[in-house]
């Protein structure tokens, strides 16, 4: 197990740092790693991809006009390889398939530094991935951290001015990470908020389902304006109930996270709810995207935790009552405007 002192010394030393999963937004972290390190380890699943990468320094389905720097990368379909020869290990992977390929590598889990990039929770658990680690594979939460936004892959792949936020107990790894991450074209900042950024981080993508709903029924900026504002407050209230501290919800780890998941045209959690708003079934639009939507199994979840003062959090319920309780939207919809102020 790694202690303080060891991550001292590991903050002295080039960290080796290993990516776990091939989709979009491990291939945009791998692309913001290659600018300050000269050697990272990323686990692809597909034999076939990774035959691919090697020779073309692309990846074949994601970000597809990313020049990756070969030379710098260990590309390999061996999860246990990857996690082996890393100290620092981030989690990038689907939220749906993520414990099937943690378990894969659960004897090496609590002898590492893991940071989790996703930003939904474990549908097998339904608790977020820091909560999950510790309960089901003993990684203390000293050795935990998160890696979140506001930041869409596909504007670091345009390398279009963007800002990540960096969250964990341990400043001195935090700011090790923040170095070896930040570049010209990425900002990056630190937070011991490390609950709170990670629930911020689930909760956005909730309320961009619902955002994406109003825009699929015609909703327009204005009512938007209005549904966003209320998504902080109850996000605010959400999160201050789940973990107590001082905070800025106005920071951009939240609020700025929580506003470009609900507008922006490369959220697929908006995607997913302007289907859904434009007539779509469930299935067919979970069918239709190619990407995996997190905010789909956050609701869920949020929804449990809050279930006995459910009042409190109407946006969370009515995203709750359309994706599980198969309720018409615009009846829903219609419904949460009137509350809303």
């Amino acid at each position: 197990m790694i202690d303080s002192q060891n991550f001292v010394n590991l903050y002295k030393m080039n960290l080796k740092y290993g990516v776990l999963g091939g989709g979009s937004w491990g291939t945009a972290i791998v692309k913001m790693l290659c600018e300050n390190n000269d050697s990272i380890n990323w686990y692809v699943r597909s034999d076939e991809d990774v035959s691919f990468l090697k020779e073309k320094g692309k990846n074949p389905k994601y970000l597809r006009s990313v020049n990756l720097q070969n030379k710098k990368l260990n590309i390999s379909s061996s999860i246990t390889k990857i996690s082996e020869e890393s100290d620092l290990i981030i989690i990038a992977i689907p939220s749906p398939f993520v414990d099937t390929e943690l378990k894969k590598i659960k004897h090496l889990l609590s002898e590492k530094i893991i940071f989790s990039a996703l930003k939904g929770v474990v549908p097998t658990s339904h608790l977020i991935v820091s909560e999950h680690l510790n309960k089901f594979y003993e990684v203390p939460f000293s050795n935990i951290g998160i890696l979140t936004g506001p930041c869409h892959a596909e504007e670091v792949a345009l390398e279009k001015l963007s800002y990540l936020t960096i969250a964990c107990q341990n400043q001195e790894i935090g700011l090790k990470l923040r170095s070896d991450l930040s570049s010209n074209y990425i900002y990056v900042k630190y937070s011991k908020d490390t609950m709170g950024v990670e629930y911020a981080a689930m909760l956005k993508n909730v309320y961009a389902i619902v955002a994406g709903i109003c825009h699929g029924l015609g909703y327009g900026d204005n009512y938007q304006s209005v549904l966003i504002s209320s998504c902080v407050r109850e996000m605010k209230k959400f999160v201050q109930k789940i973990y107590n501290t001082k905070r800025d919800i106005n920071d951009s780890e939240y609020l700025g996270d929580l506003l470009v998941t609900c507008y922006s045209s490369f959220s697929r959690n908006r995607t997913l709810g302007n289907m859904l708003g434009k007539g779509y079934t469930l299935k067919s639009a979970i069918s239709e995207m190619s990407m995996i939507a997190e905010g789909y199994y956050a609701t869920k979840n949020t929804y449990e935790l809050i279930e006995k003062n459910i009042s409190e959090f109407e946006i969370i319920s009515s995203a709750y009552e359309i994706l599980y309780n198969n309720k018409n939207p615009k009846k829903i919809i219609k419904k949460l405007s009137v509350s809303l102020d």
